[in-house]
C-alpha cells in the first residue's frame, strides 16, 4: 500500500466534481459521493487465439443528497468534461432536492460524524496488454486455450460535504483460462495479483498441462457415498464464498438468517479454522460506501469459534451494534483463511487415496439453518491412489455440512495460501478476494 503515490488524473478530476457539489449545496443539505472507475484492458481468447480484445475506460459517480433523515441519491457517468461534468451533477442536485420532501424519515440513516480521509494505491505497474498476451499463447501453443484477461487499474473514491476525502486504486490482472481436451473435458486455472511473474505462470501453464494429459484417460465412475477429498483453494473459494452470502452478516446473525447461526449457540468448526476480513492484504477499498472506514482486519472465525461478524452503518443503527466498515450486503470483500502445516507438494501423498478436486460449481445450500451445502465437482476432478493420480471421474454431486467438512473431518489444511480474485465484470471489475489454502478432508459425502 502506498499512501504517498502521487495524485492522479482521475483522483484529482473527482476532487474537483467534489468541489463542484460543495459550492451547490443549500442551507440544511449535506453529501456523500462515491466514485467507481476503471481503466481495463479485457482480450478474450478461444481455441489459443485472440478473439475479441477490448479495451474500457469508464467512470460513474453516485450522489446522495441528505437533508435531515432524508436522502435520495442518483448515479451518472463522467465524460471527462468538467463543463459537462459539472453541469450534469448540479440538475442531479436540483432533481433529488425536488424528490426530498416526498420521502419519509429514514430512522436507519447513519452517516460519519467524524472526517477520516485516507489514500492508498496497490500493485502495479503491469507489463502492457499485448505482452501479457503474447506470453500466454506462447505458453499455451498446440493448446486449445479459452480464456479472458482483464487487467489494470480499478479507482474507488468517496468525499463528503464534511471535507471527508478517500482515494483507492488497485493496478491488479486476472487471467482465466481452461484448456480443453473434448466434449466437457477440460482443466480450468487462474492467475491473478498485483505483480506478473513469468516464472509463476509459467509453473501454473506446465501445471495445466499436466492434468490436461491426465483428463485423457478413461473416466472413473463412483458410486454415491463418502469418500476421501483434497480440495484446492479454487474449490475452496466456492465454499468460502457461498459462506459469504449472509453468514458473516451481522444483520443475519442478528435475525437467525445467517447459515452459521449454530455458531452462535456454541458450535464450532475445527480449532485450526481462522478466518477474517483481511482488508489491509486484500484488493477492496479502506472505506465503504458510505465513508466509514474500515480496519485492518475483523476477525470472524478464530480456533473455530465465530467470533465478530460484519456490520454495517444501517445495521448498527436498526440493532445498537458497532459497525466495523461493512458494505450494505455486509459480504466479506476481502475474505482470508489461515494456512496450516501441510506442504501443497505433499497434497497427494497425504489424500492417499480419494479424490482431488480442483474446482466446484452450482452450489447452494441444502439445509441452510445447519450449513448444509450441495454443488457440483467441475473440469478435472481425479482419483487418487497412493497418491497418484490414475483417472479423472465422472462429475460428482455432494452434499455435506461446513461443520462436517471444515469440522470433525478436517484432516489438514496446506501451508500455502492463494489470493484469489473476483472475476466478475456486472457493469465493472470487482475490488473484491479471497486468500484461501487447500484443505484435506476425511470423508466427504456424494450422492450422486
Amino acid at each position: 500500500m502506498n499512501a504517498s503515490a502521487p495524485m492522479n488524473a482521475t483522483e484529482q478530476y473527482f476532487n474537483e466534481l467534489a468541489g463542484v457539489l460543495d459550492a451547490s449545496l443549500g442551507a440544511g443539505e449535506r453529501y456523500t459521493a462515491s466514485l467507481c472507475a476503471e481503466t481495463t484492458d479485457f482480450v478474450r481468447m478461444n481455441r489459443g487465439k485472440v478473439r475479441q480484445p477490448g479495451h474500457v475506460t469508464q467512470q460513474h459517480i453516485t450522489v446522495q443528497l441528505v437533508r435531515g433523515a432524508r436522502h435520495a441519491s442518483h448515479t451518472l457517468a463522467l465524460t471527462g468534461a468538467h463543463a459537462h461534468d459539472a453541469a450534469a451533477l448540479r440538475d442531479a442536485l436540483g432533481g433529488l432536492r425536488s424528490v426530498i420532501p416526498e420521502l419519509a424519515d429514514d430512522p436507519h440513516l447513519m452517516l460519519p460524524t467524524s472526517v477520516a480521509s485516507s489514500r492508498s494505491t496497490r500493485g502495479g505497474p503491469l507489463p502492457p496488454a499485448a505482452a501479457l498476451v503474447d506470453a500466454i499463447l506462447d505458453a499455451a501453443a498446440g493448446q486449445d486455450l479459452v480464456g479472458i484477461l482483464a487487467a489494470g487499474p480499478v479507482q474507488r473514491a468517496f468525499a463528503n460535504s464534511e471535507g471527508q476525502r478517500n482515494w483507492h486504486e488497485a493496478v491488479t490482472f486476472n487471467l482465466q483460462w481452461s484448456l480443453y481436451y473434448k466434449a466437457d473435458k477440460a482443466v480450468k486455472s487462474a492467475y491473478a495479483g498485483f505483480t506478473w511473474d513469468d516464472a509463476t505462470f509459467a509453473a501454473r501453464m506446465d501445471d495445466a498441462r499436466e492434468r490436461l494429459a491426465l483428463i485423457s484417460r478413461p473416466a472413473k465412475s463412483l458410486a454415491p457415498g463418502r469418500y476421501r477429498a483434497y480440495l484446492a483453494p479454487s474449490a475452496m473459494e466456492e465454499i468460502a464464498g457461498l459462506l459469504a452470502w449472509g453468514g458473516f452478516s451481522g444483520r443475519a446473525l442478528a435475525t437467525q438468517q445467517s447459515a452459521l447461526a449454530r455458531m452462535q449457540a456454541g458450535t464450532r468448526l475445527d480449532p485450526r479454522i481462522v478466518l477474517s476480513e483481511d482488508t489491509a492484504h486484500g484488493v477492496a477499498p479502506g472505506f465503504q460506501g458510505e465513508g466509514f472506514d474500515r480496519p485492518g482486519r475483523v476477525a470472524l472465525v478464530d480456533e473455530g469459534a465465530l467470533v465478530g461478524s460484519l456490520v454495517s452503518p444501517r445495521t448498527a443503527r436498526e440493532f445498537n451494534l458497532a459497525a466495523n466498515g461493512a458494505n450494505g450486503a455486509e459480504m466479506p470483500e476481502s475474505l482470508s483463511m489461515r494456512g496450516g502445516d501441510l506442504a501443497a507438494r505433499d497434497a497427494l501423498a497425504a489424500l492417499d487415496t480419494g479424490l482431488a478436486i480442483g474446482n466446484l460449481w452450482y452450489l447452494n445450500y441444502s439445509d441452510r439453518p445447519n450449513c448444509r451445502m450441495t454443488g457440483m465437482t467441475r473440469f478435472a476432478t481425479f482419483w487418487v491412489e497412493n497418491g497418484k493420480v490414475v483417472a479423472p471421474v465422472d462429475v460428482l454431486r455432494f452434499d455435506d455440512t461446513i461443520y462436517r467438512m471444515l469440522g470433525d473431518n478436517l484432516e489438514s489444511l496446506t501451508q500455502e495460501t492463494e489470493l484469489l480474485l473476483d472475476p466478475n465484470t456486472y457493469g465493472a471489475r470487482m475490488l473484491t478476494s479471497a486468500t484461501l489454502p487447500g484443505a484435506l478432508v476425511k470423508e466427504m459425502a456424494f450422492t450422486l
